[in-house]
This record gives C-alpha cells, structure tokens and sequence, in this order.
C-alpha cells in the first residue's frame, strides 16, 4: 500500500512539473495559431468522424507538410504527458482492484474492516482516495480541459498507441475528457463539478463511506497531542480536514442533503476557519466551494456569521500584538542559553503555537488567492477580515521572519543538547558523586577544613550517597530521574538536620551537588518528541503558493537591511518543511523516485530563493549605473597639471561622496548575502557565493540583451521549446521581450537587417573586393568590416550564433523550395512536357542539339512564369552562403590572432579525423568513430567557431530523387544569362538595374542547391551546359558569326566559377 501511494505522489509530482511545459501551441489562443494550426490541432471531437479530418489533411499537401513539422516537434512533450496522464489511470484502476482483492479475501485474515482498525491502514486508505481526488483537482486546475483533449487527440495521432491491443487510451480520455471548468478568474463554475469529474470511474461507495467515516471521527495523525489547546484543534486537524474536504465529492449527497452529518463535520473542523489548503499551497474558499450544496452551506453559516468572523479576526488581531514583543524578546542575543530552555519548554512551546497558529489564520484568511474578486460575498468578508484583525501584511511578515529564526534557534539548541546528552548527564554525575566523596574525606578528620569535627555518621553516610549517585543509570530514566529527586531531598533534610547551614564551604558543597543532581534530572527530560512537535507545529506547507504575495516586502527589507538575509535563510529553511508532505511515502515505499521528486521540489523552491534574492544583483546594478552616470557626465577629468585656484572646482566633493557612498552600499549588498551560510534546502546544497554570482550574471544578461533587444531595432518592414534549448537557463534565463517584428531575439532583427542591406535584388556582390554596391547609384552599401564590428560588439559566440541562425534559415528556404519545386513545378503537366522534349532534344548529351539558338530559346519561353520564384529562392540561398562565408572568415582570422594554438590544433585534429575516416573507408577493418560517439558533433561545432569549415560543402537537408532535376536547372541557368554581360574588370554583372540578378549569389546559390543531392546531378547539369556551348558555338560558326554571343560567354563564366568556388579540378569543366 506504501508502494502504491508513492507512486501517487510521483504522479503528482510529474502532474506539477509538466503543467509547467505545456506548449502554448495548444492552447489557441492567438489568431494566428488559430488559422495556422487549427486544421491539425482538434479536441474530441476529432473521434466522431476521424476520416473527416484525414481526409481534409490528404487534400491540402501544405496541411500534411505543417502536421509533419509540428509532429516532429512535439511528439516527445506529447509521449511525456500521456505518460503522466496513464499513471492517474493505472494508479485508479490499481486501488479498485486492491479493494477488490480485500472483499475476496485474496489477503488471509485482512478485511476493509481490519485495514482500516490499523493505525497504518487507516491513514493509507483515507489517502489513498484523497491523493487521487487531489489528482484530479490538479490537472483541471493546472491543464484546461481543451488543452488535455488536444493532447490526447494528436498523442493519438502521432504515436503508435492505437494500434496497440493492451492502450487503454480510450479509458484515459473517458477520466480525462474536458470538464468544463475553468481556473480563470471569473469563470463560471461547471454544474456537478467536481463530483461528476470524480464519479467517471466508479469505486465502492461502501470504502468511501468507510474513509468518510474514519476522518469525521477519528485523530488519523494523532495531531492533537502537539496542540493541547482547545481553540488550536482546528489547525491541528487542518490536514485531515483537507483530506475530508476533497473526499466529501465522491458522495455529494452529504454535502446536499445530510445536514447533520454537515454539521458535525463545520463543528469538529471549521468552527473558525473557512480556507484551507488543500495540497501543497493550493488553496480552497469553503464559502465558494460549498456554494451549490445545500447541507454544506447551511452547516458553514454559523461560522460566516459576522459576529463570529469579527470574534476570530479580533482574537488573532490581539494574539499578533501580545506576540510579536514576546518573540523579539526570545531572540535578544543571549537570552535563549541552555538553563532558560531546559527550564521552560513547555512555555517555549506555546509561544511557536501560538505564533505558528496565528500566521496560519492570517495568511490562509488574507490570501488573495482565496477570494474572486467578482464575487461580493467574497469581498465583503475579506473586507471584514482585514478591518478586524488590523490586518498589515508587513507585521505579519515580521512575525513570521522571527518565528521561523527563533524556531531555526531553538531547533539547532536541541538537536545539540540531544547529540551532546549521554555524555553532560555522565559528567554531572561524576561531578556530584565527587563532591560527595570530598564531603566524607572532610568529616573522616583526615582532609583539613576549617572548624570541621570528626563525625563517623556524616562520613559513611556522604559515602554512600556517592555510591548511589554513581550507580545512577542512564538507560533507565525513569528509575534515574526517581530516585535523583529522591537524593535531592536527602542533601536538603541532611543540611537541615546536622545543622550543617554553619559551616558555608559544606554548604557550598551541598549545593553544588543539589545543582548537578537538578542539571541530570534537566538533562535527562531532553526528548526527541520536543523536536517532533516543534517539526508538526512549525508546518508551513499551506504556504507554498501564498508565499510569493510577501516576495516584494522580503525584497524591499533586503534592499533597506542587507543583513536581513540571515532571517529569511530560516524562512526558507520552514518553507523546506513542506517537502516532507510528499516525500514520505515515497521514502516510507523506499521508491527510486524519492530522488527525483526531492529535487522537483527543492529546485522549485532554491528557484523561489533565488526570486528573492535576485533583488541584491539588481540593487547593486542600480547603484552601478548611477556610479557610471556620475563618472560620465558629473566628475571632471583632473589634468595632469592643475591651477591652484581651481583645485576647488575640480575636487567636486560632493559627486565623489555620492560615488564613495554608492561604492560602500554595493559592498554591503555583497556581504549581505554572503552572510547566508551555506544551507542545505531539501536536498539541494545552496552556496551564498554561487548565489550571488548566478544573481550577477543573470542581472547581466538580462540588462545586455535588454540593451540589445533596445538597440538592434532596424526599419523593419523547426522550432525549439525553452526546455529543449541547450542555451536557455533556469537560474540565469535569456529574458524574453515583445516581439517588435517577425524576429524572436535582437540577433533575429540583425540577421534580417544584413540580409535586407545585401539584399541581391538591391545590391551588386563584388566578389575581388568583398564589398556590395547599390545597383542605381553604385555607391558602397557595406563591405566584409561589417562582420568585424558584430566581433567586436558581440564577440565570437555572437558572431557564431549569427552563423547559426543564417544556417537554420537557409535551411528552412531549401525546403520551401523543394516543396514548391514538387508541389507545383512537378505537377504541371504542361512542364512536364516541355521538360520531356528537352531531354529528348539534348539526347545524347554528347552530341550536338540541331538548331540550338531556337530549341533552347523556345524551351525557355514556355517556361517563363515559374522562374521568378526560382530566381528568388536560389539567390537568397546564395546570399546567406556569401555572409557565411565572411563570417567564417572572421571567425578563423580572430582565432588564428587571438588563439594560434588552438586553430592550430583545431585544424590538425580536422585533419587527422579526416585521414581516419578516409582509410576506414579504404579499408573497413580501421577504427571509425561509433554512433554513441559525440566526437564528430562536438568538433564540427568548434570548427564552425574558430571559422575552419566551407559553407559550400555542407549537405543541409535530406532529398529524394527529383525528375527533370538537371534540366530544370539548366534551363534556369540559360534562362537567367539574357540578363547579364561580362565586364573585363568586373565580371558577370546585372545588365539592367530594373530586372535585378547578382552572379554570385545566383552561382552559389545553385551551386549549394545542387551539393544537396546526389553527384550524378552535377554532373549531368555541368554536361547540358558543355552541350549548351558547344552546340551555339557550333552554330555560330556554321554561320560565320565572328563573336562569341554573351550567352555562352556567360555559361563559360559559370563553369570558370563553379569549378573555383567548389575547388574541382578544370577537367571538369574542360570535360
């Protein structure tokens, strides 16, 4: 049963850090993902006719591309909630069949009856029901029910489950299918909810009635024995009585109909408080949640009673005022020393219950969290509330700062005194029994004391009493404890009978003895249990989420008192109390998963930690900004030689206090956090220094890419999750800022700005001079020291990145392009025939075509209207290609200046892999590196940094076999030379500034385009363009023309480039 329910608790826990990962995608909310994404995005309606949806995807090719990129994408988040989503399910279908074998009999002797008599058994199966309730309520509050159906829907889908005989997928979405119930503010409530959400699998009524039974009766935790004050039941049964409140939904007739029962249950556990935490900080209104049932909300209208409400609120507006000096004066330095503790625990005690209970009351009844502002009921008692109890929340937080720091203290006082109580009891004993064995030399005559006679009796009877001392054992206390009382006592009436009172160093004596005797009997009275109550009563669980409402106060106290750090390190440390809840199954089940569910929670609240203290990074760059500010424009520079009259006027003292001040509160800030000892929260060790710099970095991060995302604003006219991206940080996030145009970052908005000044339909490439020239007016647009500021402004990794992204975007134009080239080049039958003749023409491609000029010019003219396109994509992948590799030319330049040894090394390790990797190929039986090997990935991506790698031999995307490929291409080629003229100095340029081609990015462009398939491709395209050649020269000269005409010029110039630019031997061109 153990087992079973920390498998409930890692559900939740999986529940909680996936609600966290839900793509936004799903959700619908913006238009555009609505037009986009809602043909292959559906909900459940999708099972009443799935051939409807298929279909509709087959008819539209650009549908199935979309569906197949957002499959990829999303199919792992998918697979990891149905995952979390089939727990729920088997862990309910698990609990159904235990019963079921309970009723059988299947274990001998055991009965619901007899599990539910056994302290254990009673508090597994009443939490059993209620960690499944709490399930529920968890993903409909952290999931909408639209949200859960489209998941499950393209999971369906997308996965193989279907087809599976043991899914049990369709019992899934019957638990999981909409509510209808919303966590928006305002929302209405759904009819029958949550009981007909809780009802879609049927479990036994009589198990429920049973758990019912037990946590309207019975103490299931013995809570109460921590909280022996009556008016402090209620908080001692505040955990059952969430146990109660979400079970009561899977019988609503008591919540409906049987008002006694109701009665009993506002009476036992909601006399005076009306919100409760339900699980791990999610809070509850009983006011609001009870609303439909009509025996809950007549039961609960004696405690919204105003009398009743003013009473409590007062009660605890008068606690908090009696308390708050109580407490400060417990943590005076010194006032908390051993003597005081061990003489006044049970008054210690009352102070933290009393302390613990009234912040409970406050923060739960206070909570803005609790109450919809829609609701006026709602409002008016909140009103009340906070009129009442005086309610300020700064107090309260003082408060609940000093009692987590006294109770920090007096915890760390205890664990001590019990680690160190074995060996002080021992040494008090020994101290006493000599004492005593001193005293009975004293009256043996023998020891000299002044004006002490001789007395037998007194000697042998001091003896004694230090035999007896001595013989105190520390395993048995009790006898211990009874008969040191007893030996007390004796040293009392002995003083007192002998008149011993007289002689003031046997006096001394005796009450040094007395005093020992009183410290064992102190000593040994130290229990475990003080600390297992202190650990009950300290539980700050129910604030898990309402902490964060005091986020700005803890902030502002840190910023005006660095040294406030010291308190909220024991604030965390009882916040870190709340762990235990959902660990101790887990633990108890000694689960593999206690490790991983520890770590979800202690880095959801180091995270918290961190929130709060991010205020000191923060503070201290406000106060560096102003030092800046003061530097720049407000103190003068001193010369190096200055009059003495102007001394005055240059010393400017009031701007270098300012910085001097300024200077000293940064310090302080530093130091305040690094008073913060190195603790231990949950399982996660927090380091104040690592702290700190994570704090300053992230601050840095977020000013640089501020200041980034500010400046890097232009003209403007397959995706990665944050919890997928290598690059993006927990601790130290790259913030996020509204989109200003298509781009999602500022080195987005500075990649299209360059491609948008180089654009080829703007702009002529001089290759020789690495520079682009505006095509009207021939001035310089940019030139290659472009890629030599973005270095000097954003270093290696921005320029890297720029690389990146330029990489993934011609990525992305090479599959538009493909898919267009197959989706409407291909199917255009009247293509397809003109394609057909042409290779019909040019067969054999060895041969000459016949009457070439008009063969080739009629080819050309009927396929006119699908260039355009053609040209433009085919350019833009050229123009990418160029700003690569300037890029990686400034890459391998700074390298090579800044860190010679490393593109030394960079590049013999390349050439040795390469090596290697040759042979193997040559000869199989070589080594080669393994598929689980990163090697090849990780050195490529250092080759890409340092700048040593061509842009131009990289295969970017998969292809399939192409018709027509080579001759399309060709044709688009010979298309394009009409367009262009040779210029000795120049090269090929754009004949006329109106109908815009740039040469190198048309030639890269190709030349990339066709890298991307298999070599047979080139090759037959180099072929019909040798053929193109020959065939008009052919022609030319059959007709005496003495020119050469510009278009084989203009083929001759391509193949002089493509053989340069790809490093192939001439004889490829000449061939």
């Amino acid at each position: 049963m153990v087992d079973f329910l920390a498998e409930n608790n890692l559900c939740g826990q999986a529940l909680l850090r996936l609600s966290e990962f839900i793509p936004a995608v799903f959700r619908l909310k913006d238009k555009s993902d609505q037009q986009k994404y809602g043909d292959i995005i559906c909900d459940f309606s999708y099972f009443k006719g799935p051939e409807y949806y298929d279909s509709k995807l087959e008819a539209k090719p650009d549908l199935q591309d979309l569906d197949d990129e957002f499959r990829e994408n999303n199919l792992e988040i998918l697979s990891r909630f149905y995952l979390a989503f089939e727990s729920v399910h088997k862990y309910i279908v698990d609990l159904i069949r235990y019963l079921d074998d309970l009723y059988e009999g299947v274990y001998i002797q055991q009965t619901l009856e007899t599990v539910l008599l056994n302290e254990d058994g009673k508090q597994l199966l009443c939490e059993a029901l209620y960690l499944y309730g709490v399930m529920l309520l968890v993903i409909d509050q952290k999931m909408e029910g639209e949200v859960r159906e489209r998941m499950l829907v393209s999971y369906y889908r997308y996965s193989a489950a279907r087809s599976s005989a043991d899914s049990n997928l369709d019992d899934i979405c019957k638990l999981l299918r909409s509510t209808g119930y919303s966590s928006q503010s305002g929302a209405k409530r759904p009819a029958n909810y949550p009981e007909s959400y809780f009802q879609r699998v049927p479990i036994s009524s009589t198990f429920i009635s049973m758990v019912i039974g037990r946590l309207r009766s019975d103490d299931i935790y013995n809570q109460v024995s921590a909280y022996p004050l009556p008016e402090h039941r209620s908080t001692a049964l505040a955990n059952q009585a969430a146990m109660l409140y979400v079970c009561l939904y899977f019988i609503p007739s008591i919540l409906q109909t049987q008002q006694a029962k109701m009665r009993e249950i506002v009476d036992k556990y909601f006399p005076d408080n009306w919100v409760i935490s339900v699980y791990m900080g999610i809070t509850v209104n009983l006011v609001e949640a009870w609303e439909p049932y009509k025996a809950a909300k007549i039961a609960l209208n004696y405690t919204l009673d105003s009398a009743n409400i003013r009473e409590q609120a007062s009660r605890y507006s008068v606690s908090m005022e009696g308390l708050r000096p109580q407490i400060q004066q417990l943590l005076k330095e010194g006032f908390l020393r051993e003597e005081i503790v061990l003489d006044n625990v049970p008054k210690l005690l009352n102070c933290l219950r009393d302390c613990n209970v009234s912040i409970r009351w406050l923060m739960l009844h206070t909570a803005d969290s609790a109450y919809d502002p829609n609701n006026k009921r709602l409002r008016q008692i909140k009103d009340q509330v906070i009129n009442d109890s005086k309610y300020n929340p700064k107090i309260l937080f003082q408060v609940l700062l000093d009692t987590a720091q006294f109770e920090f203290t007096l915890k760390e006082m205890f664990k001590k005194m019990l680690s160190e109580k074995q060996l002080k009891w021992e040494s008090y004993r020994t101290e006493g029994s000599e004492r005593m064995t001193e005293l009975a030399e004293v009256f043996s005559g023998v020891k000299p004391l002044t004006r002490v006679e001789k007395n037998e009796n007194l000697q042998a009877w001091f003896r004694e009493i230090s035999k007896q001392i001595e013989s105190l054992n520390y395993e048995d206390s009790t006898a211990a404890g009874r008969k040191t009382v007893q030996l007390i006592q004796a040293l009392v009436e002995v003083q007192e009978f002998h008149q011993l009172e007289s002689n003031l160093q046997v006096c001394q004596f005796l009450a040094d003895t007395r005093k020992f005797l009183h410290q064992m009997i102190r000593t040994i009275n130290i229990k475990e249990e003080v600390l297992i109550t202190m650990q009950i009563v300290g539980d700050l669980s129910y604030a898990w989420q309402i902490i964060d409402s005091f986020t700005s106060i803890m902030q502002e106290s840190i910023r005006v008192n660095p040294s406030m750090v010291t308190k909220l390190r024991a604030t965390f440390l009882k916040l870190a109390s709340a762990l235990d809840l959902p660990l101790l199954r887990i633990n108890q089940a000694n689960s593999p998963d206690l490790l991983s569910v520890s770590q979800f929670y202690s880095g959801e609240l180091v995270t918290y930690v961190r929130k709060v203290l991010q205020i000191i990074p923060e503070s201290m760059f406000t106060s560096l900004a102003k030092i800046i500010k003061l530097q720049i424009h407000a103190i003068m520079e001193v010369p190096t030689r200055l009059d003495k009259d102007k001394l005055k006027d240059y010393a400017q003292l009031g701007a270098r206090y300012e910085v001097a001040k300024l200077t000293h509160a940064i310090s302080i800030f530093t130091e305040g956090i690094l008073m913060m000892k190195t603790t231990l929260v949950g399982i996660i060790k927090v380091d104040p220094k690592q702290l700190l710099e994570d704090g300053i970095r992230k601050e840095l991060v977020r000013r640089v890419a501020y200041a980034l995302h500010k400046g890097l604003i232009f003209n403007p006219k397959a995706k990665i999750q944050d919890w997928q991206s290598v690059y993006q940080s927990t601790h130290i996030p790259i913030p996020k800022f509204p989109a200003v145009d298509e781009s999602a970052t500022f080195i987005g908005r500075l990649c299209r700005e360059i491609l948008r000044i180089t654009d080829p339909k703007a702009t002529c490439y001089m290759d020789q001079l690495n520079t682009w020239y505006d095509l009207k007016t021939h001035q310089e647009v940019t030139n290659n020291r472009l890629f030599s500021e973005i270095q000097d402004t954003l270093g290696t990794f921005g320029l890297n990145g720029l690389d990146r992204l330029l990489c993934f975007m011609m990525v992305k134009e090479l599959q538009n392009f493909l898919s267009v080239f197959q989706k409407t080049i291909l199917r255009d039958k009247a293509m397809v025939d003109v394609f057909k003749a042409m290779l019909s023409a040019v067969n054999p491609v060895k041969g000459i075509v016949a009457n070439a000029s008009k063969g080739y010019a009629n080819a050309v003219a009927k396929t006119q209207k699908i260039w355009g396109p053609y040209l433009e994509s085919i350019m833009k992948v050229g123009q990418m290609q160029i700003l690569r590799q300037q890029i990686a030319n400034e890459l391998n330049y700074s390298c090579k200046f800044d860190s010679k040894h490393l593109a030394a090394a960079l590049e013999n390790l390349n050439k040795s892999l390469l090596a290697d990797i040759e042979a193997h190929y040559q000869d199989p039986s070589l080594p080669y590196p393994k598929e689980d090997n990163n090697l090849l990935y990780e050195i490529t991506a250092s080759l890409e940094a340092a700048g040593i790698h061509n842009p131009l031999n990289k295969i970017y995307i998969t292809t399939k076999r192409l018709p027509y490929f080579p001759i399309v291409n060709f044709l688009f080629i010979i298309a394009q030379l009409p367009k262009l003229q040779y210029s000795k100095n120049q090269g090929m340029t754009c004949r006329k500034a109106t109908d815009p081609v740039d040469w190198s990015p048309l030639v890269l462009g190709l030349l990339t385009l066709l890298k991307q398939f298999h070599s047979r491709y080139t090759e037959q395209f180099l072929a019909l363009i040798g053929q193109f050649i020959r065939s008009i020269m052919e022609q030319c000269t059959s007709q005496k023309i003495p020119d050469m005409p510009s278009d084989v010029v203009g083929a001759l110039m391509f193949l002089e480039d493509y053989v340069r630019y790809t490093k192939l031997p001439r004889k490829v061109g000449l061939d």
